[in-house]
C-alpha cells in the first residue's frame, strides 16, 4: 500500500493541476488506483474543467472530490499546510493491492427510507458487509438528508467505519459541489447535490480520531423529562430540578474565565455508553446548546433526547481543542504502520480558532511524521462516536489509513 498528497496554491487551475499532478507522477514506482481532491471555492467557475483536466495529465480509473472554503495538504516540502480563502487543490492518491474499491455517487432520491431493510441499503451500495468495507463520504451539506444517510449505512453495516464531511464554498452563490469519476460510468461528472464515496475493503484499516474540541464542566446529569431536542427535567443524585436551575447552580460554581467562556461556547455533551461509569472525552457526543425557555425553566440542545439519557456541560475554546486532539492522537496505537491519513475539519477550526496557521494538521503530522495528509474544511464532519456515525461541528475527525495485515 502507497499513499501520497500534493498541494499547489496556483491562481491557474491548469497550472494547479499540472503541479500536483507531476509531483505525484514522480513519487509512483506503480500505477494508482484512486484519487481523493478537494479544491477550493476560488476555482469555482472552472468546476466543470477539472475533472478532464486531471485525467488529460493523470488517467485515474477512480477520482472522487469535493469543493472546500478550505484546503489541506502538503507543500512541495512534505509539510502539512491549511490553506484558508485562498486558491488551493490538494490531491491525495492511493495505490492499493489487495483492496477492492468501489466508489458511489448517491442521488438524494436514491436512498431507501429508514423502514427499509439493511439488504436494499447493501444493494444501493453495491458491495456486502461480509466484506467488511469501510466508507470515505463527501456530500453536498444542502440536498442530501445526511443524518438519513448515515442511520441507513450504520444499520446496513454495523462493523464499518465511516468518515468523510461536507462539502463547503466561502463564496456567495456558490453551491455545494461533489465530483465523481470512474472509467465508463455514465455518471461521472459533477454535481451540486448528493454524495460521493468510496467503499474500501480487503487489506486495508482505517482508525478514526474524533476531536469534538470540548471539556466537560460540573458533573453529569440524567434526563428525566424531554420532548424532542428539548430537555424539561434533569436529575443528579437523586434530585429532580429543571435544566435552568441546574445551568445557573453550575455557573455560580465557575472561575471568572469559564463563566466567561460559557456565555458563548457553551455545549452539552450527551454519553453513548448509557452502562459505563468512569467517563472519558471520547465517551460524548457532543450537541449545539440552542436555548433557554425561561418561564419552563427548560433548555433546547442540537439533538434528540429521551428520558434516561447522561448528559453534561462542556465549553470549548482553542486551548481546550488543542488538547483534545493531542490527547486523541496521543493515545492512538496502530497494530500497523499508518501510510496515509485524511482530514475533515470544521471551518470553526482553523485560524479562526487558533490564531496561527496548520495547527491541526501539523500536530497529526508531529505524531505521524512523513504521513501524508490530504483534506479540506467542511460544512460538518462524519465520523463515529461509540458504535455510530454521526455528524459533528466544530471537530476534526481524522482517517488513518493503513493496511490491515502486512
Amino acid at each position: 500500500m502507497f499513499w501520497t498528497n500534493a498541494l499547489s496554491t496556483q491562481p491557474s487551475l491548469e497550472t494547479a493541476v499540472t503541479e500536483v499532478s507531476q509531483t505525484i507522477l514522480s513519487r509512483l514506482s506503480s500505477p494508482a488506483d484512486v484519487g481523493i481532491f478537494w479544491i477550493s471555492s476560488a476555482y469555482a467557475s472552472d468546476y466543470s474543467r477539472l475533472i478532464p483536466l486531471i485525467l488529460e495529465k493523470f488517467p485515474l480509473p477512480i477520482l472522487i472530490g469535493c469543493g472546500g472554503a478550505g484546503i489541506i495538504g502538503q507543500n512541495e516540502n512534505k509539510e502539512s499546510s491549511e490553506i484558508e480563502n485562498n486558491p488551493a487543490l490538494s490531491l491525495t492518491v492511493g495505490c492499493l493491492p489487495n483492496v477492492k474499491i468501489n466508489p458511489f455517487f448517491l442521488n438524494p432520491e436514491s436512498l431507501p427510507d429508514l423502514d427499509s431493510s439493511p439488504e436494499i441499503w447493501q444493494e444501493l451500495m453495491g458491495v456486502s458487509p461480509q466484506e467488511q468495507p469501510n466508507f470515505i463520504l463527501l456530500s453536498d451539506p444542502f440536498s442530501t438528508p445526511i443524518n438519513d444517510l448515515l442511520a441507513g449505512l450504520d444499520f446496513a453495516y454495523p462493523q464499518s467505519v465511516k468518515v468523510g464531511g461536507l462539502s463547503s464554498s466561502n463564496l456567495m452563490g456558490v453551491p455545494g459541489t461533489v465530483f465523481y469519476h470512474q472509467a465508463d460510468d455514465p455518471q461521472s461528472g459533477f454535481y451540486h447535490q448528493g454524495t460521493v464515496g468510496l467503499a474500501l475493503s480487503g487489506n486495508i484499516a482505517i482508525d478514526t480520531i474524533v476531536a469534538q474540541g470540548c471539556r466537560p464542566i460540573g458533573e453529569p446529569y440524567q434526563v428525566v423529562k424531554g420532548q424532542r431536542n428539548i430537555i424539561l427535567e434533569l436529575s443528579q443524585d437523586g434530585e429532580t430540578k429543571s435544566p435552568l436551575e441546574w445551568l445557573r447552580q453550575l455557573m455560580e460554581g465557575l472561575n471568572d474565565s469559564d463563566r466567561s467562556l460559557a456565555q458563548h461556547s457553551l455545549f452539552v455533551g450527551v454519553v453513548r455508553d448509557e452502562f459505563k461509569q468512569e467517563l472519558q472525552p471520547g465517551d460524548f457526543l457532543i450537541r449545539n446548546f440552542l436555548g433557554v425557555d425561561p418561564q419552563l425553566g427548560a433548555i433546547s440542545i442540537g439533538d434528540r433526547v429521551r428520558p434516561g439519557q447522561r448528559l453534561q456541560f462542556h465549553l470549548r475554546d482553542a486551548q481546550t481543542s488543542a488538547d483534545d486532539l493531542d490527547t486523541l492522537l496521543k493515545q492512538s496505537n496502530p497494530p500497523t504502520p499508518i501510510q496515509g491519513a485524511l482530514m475533515f475539519s470544521c471551518l470553526g477550526r482553523g485560524q479562526t480558532l487558533y490564531q496561527i496557521p496548520n495547527f491541526d494538521s501539523q500536530l497529526l503530522a508531529n505524531y505521524f511524521p512523513g504521513v501524508p495528509i490530504g483534506g479540506f474544511f467542511c460544512n460538518g464532519e462524519i465520523g463515529p462516536v461509540g458504535k455510530e456515525t454521526f455528524l459533528h461541528g466544530y471537530t476534526s475527525v481524522i482517517a488513518l489509513l493503513r493496511q490491515l495485515r502486512i
